[in-house]
């Protein structure tokens, strides 16, 4: 079965190409650079850095009963329930 290659190109600031200059297989690191991003898209904001109207009613919903709590092992934040705390 042949697979279907979509070539897709970007520009990019003369800095950048030259970080990029030792790099053997540039088509290959820039897709797995790609997949990687998109394993850590926000849930919320599907990766745009900001809340739509209707997304923002949700959270504001969601929030009600959830706080937000750096974590004392990584340092990340984390979301914490509010209802299972009390339980």
């Amino acid at each position: 079965m042949n697979k279907k290659h979509e070539v897709i190109t970007f520009k990019v600031e003369e800095s950048l190409l030259r970080m990029m200059q030792g790099i053997s297989n540039r088509s290959e690191f820039i897709r797995l650079a790609i997949l990687s991003a998109l394993d850590n898209v926000c849930p919320l904001c599907g990766g745009t850095g900001a809340l739509t109207p209707g997304r923002k009613e949700h959270w504001s919903k969601f929030s009600r009963d959830h706080t937000m709590k750096k974590c004392g092992d990584c340092h990340d934040m984390t979301i914490i329930c509010q209802k299972q705390k009390a339980a």
